[in-house]
């Protein structure tokens, strides 16, 4: 009686212990990618217009247009790209859909070979594949596993991609202007705060990665650095040239 409840333990433990975070549902990557392009577009784009040597005004207007304007565009190109994905998905799953109303044998058959090739029994293959595709839409959902590497019921969402991208996009873009709208009149505030939210965002996003804080957070910062580096050198050759 005591090893049976230790083992009903044993797999309480387990089961409550073995989940699994969302890794498909459409909102992670755009967010990240949003927030993360949000800063260093923005930040690269005033630190350019700043270093022409033009007035406060141009400077602030700069970056709330690219705000509005990349997160637009963002939110735009995560719909379209998603929508484009989910329906060559949709698309390929209706032509599995005929075949298993058409040629049910024959996909049952290919399934039973499938588990074969992964060391399972014939018999015992063919067995498990005849029961598998008693329900058409059982059947639909493991070939499309097993062929398209896909889970018809867990697709992404066009929706969720563009708002996490507008969202993000928006909010990474707003750092580097903030200082402006609470009246900084000089550039390195605003650098300062982007560069800040760039080590930031970097540390949060290695919460569901694998890298640890500090590296993912340093990354971003150098990177975004680099680029805003590039630009106010740029802004500024330009702007002498101009002048």
């Amino acid at each position: 009686m005591a090893l049976i409840e230790t083992e009903a333990a044993l797999h309480e433990a387990h089961r409550d212990n073995h989940t699994h975070r969302d890794v498909s549902g459409g909102w992670l990557r755009p967010a990240v990618f949003g927030a993360m392009d949000g800063l260093v577009s923005n930040l690269a784009l005033m630190t350019g217009v700043a270093g022409g040597a033009v007035e406060r005004q141009t400077v602030v207007l700069t970056g709330l247009a690219g705000l509005a304007a990349g997160a637009f565009s963002m939110a735009a190109g995560e719909y379209t790209s998603v929508a484009s994905q989910r329906e060559l998905v949709e698309a390929e799953l209706d032509v599995e859909r005929r075949e298993l109303r058409k040629h049910p044998k024959d996909e049952e058959a290919e399934l039973a070979a499938l588990y074969e090739s992964r060391g399972v029994d014939p018999a015992l293959a063919r067995q498990v594949a005849s029961q598998l595709s008693r329900d058409p839409e059982q059947a639909l959902e493991i070939h499309a596993r097993e062929e398209l590497g896909i889970d018809p019921g867990d697709l992404p969402s066009p929706l969720v991609a563009a708002g996490s991208s507008f969202g993000a996009f928006a909010l990474g873009a707003l750092l580097p202007v903030l200082p402006y709208l609470l009246g900084a009149t000089v550039l390195w505030p605003a650098v300062l705060l982007a560069l800040l939210g760039l080590f930031l965002c970097g540390a949060v996003v290695a919460r569901v990665t694998a890298r640890t804080w500090w590296y993912s957070g340093l990354r971003q910062l150098v990177l975004g650095g680099a680029a805003a580096g590039v630009t106010y050198a740029l802004g500024s050759f330009f702007g002498t040239a101009v002048g």
